[in-house]
């Protein structure tokens, strides 16, 4: 048999030393990027959702009763969309003021969300357009009917400017008609 050589140690071997181990440090990403969520959170409900306080006071306490006057409200309203939702109209009987969802009670007009035809869809739209510009108009006053809030959580109320019910203008014009407590089509 053979002799077994013994080769010679080559110079690519690399040695290492040994490190001395640092204690560890809890990790702050985690807890950094929770802070930042919830800050991302809070900040797009405050913008999205919560209510102008500087203007809280002047219709937190709305009448019981019809006859009772709830004194003036004049805001600047826009179409509800993107951004803000503090003062803003969403359907032809519906709007946000001061961030709380308002239907007006003694009417119904066309659903636009969704439509069930085109007719719905136009009338619909030519509704939502013509509350933006009644509420434009100048100050009006709100009064709370007999039931408070809906099954959705709105609040129920009836819109006068002058002792004129804005519904019952919207009524003449044929983009409403009088709830009846159901709703009907358009699409006829």
């Amino acid at each position: 048999m053979g002799t077994v050589r013994q080769s010679k140690p080559t110079s690519n071997v690399i040695q290492f030393r040994q490190l001395r181990s640092r204690p560890q440090r809890p990790r702050k990403g985690p807890r950094i990027i929770a802070a930042i969520l919830l800050g991302t959170l809070l900040g797009a409900a405050a913008w999205y959702g919560a209510p102008d306080w500087t203007q809280i006071g002047e219709i937190a306490l709305l009448p019981a009763s019809p006859n009772e006057p709830s004194g003036q409200v004049s805001r600047t309203f826009t179409i509800c969309g993107t951004g803000r939702h503090t003062n803003c109209v969403i359907d032809g009987d519906t709007f946000r003021l001061n961030g709380t969802k308002i239907r007006i009670s003694d009417i119904d007009t066309p659903e636009i969300h969704p439509s069930r035809c085109a007719r719905e869809e136009q009338l619909g739209q030519a509704a939502k357009q013509r509350l933006l510009g009644l509420l434009n108009a100048g100050p009006f006053e709100l009064r709370a009917p007999g039931q408070d809030r809906d099954r959705y959580g709105r609040d129920l109320r009836e819109a006068f400017r002058n002792g004129a019910s804005l519904g019952d203008q919207l009524i003449r014009e044929g983009l409403a008609r009088r709830w009846d407590g159901h709703r009907r089509s358009w699409c006829e």
